[in-house]
């Protein structure tokens, strides 16, 4: 691995990389490409498995823990419903602003905030895949197109059922929490008076 170092400070003391490893393009691509497969093949099994909603579920912890098939035309927690169109834009803008942070403002130098957004980019990839429509054919009812399909499902007798959801928005809620702890584990810099 090599990359072009340039010492910008008067005492030389500390060189400052110009160029992004080329191993963070590996390892941001390996993540986001494998995290979205990951996804997307699950996905499909489920749905040839137990069918559209309103099929049956399948207790891996009953009542707890299950897969069940669930559609969702809106965003997190279902709200937004009917704006898939709008959700897939705002994706496909978050994906370019990801690969613009990263590669052309090199944030990738970071190894936690290249993993961090490549969950991201995993999941934005999963979930617009769906929105896009490209899971479905025209013989889908309307109220399934261009929808998100969520099969993990966690409920609690007195608590409630939490809305389903899938491995790409496992990947979105990971990356940003990554992204949060990014941003408060470093210390400040202090201004040089």
């Amino acid at each position: 691995m090599s990359t072009a170092q340039v010492s910008l400070n008067h005492d030389k003391e500390t060189p400052i990389s110009l160029a992004v490893p080329v191993n963070r393009y590996w390892a941001f691509a390996s993540i986001a490409v494998l995290g979205c497969v990951a996804d997307l093949v699950s996905k499909q099994w489920v749905f040839q498995s137990l069918g559209l909603p309103g099929g049956p579920t399948f207790w891996l912890f009953e009542p707890y823990v299950g897969i069940q098939t669930a559609v969702n035309q809106g965003a997190l927690f279902g709200m937004g419903q009917g704006f898939s169109g709008v959700f897939a834009l705002l994706s496909v803008a978050a994906a370019a602003g990801v690969m613009i942070w990263l590669f052309y403002f090199r944030a990738a130098q970071d190894w936690l905030l290249t993993v961090a957004l490549a969950g991201v980019m995993a999941g934005i990839g999963g979930n617009l895949y769906d929105r896009l429509g490209m899971w479905h054919d025209d013989s889908v009812h309307t109220e399934l197109k261009n929808g998100v399909r969520d099969w993990i499902l966690f409920q609690h007798p007195s608590l409630g059922t939490w809305p389903n959801f899938n491995i790409a928005d496992c990947l979105l809620v990971c990356g940003a929490g990554l992204l949060m702890y990014h941003a408060f584990k470093r210390p400040r810099s202090q201004t040089a008076s």
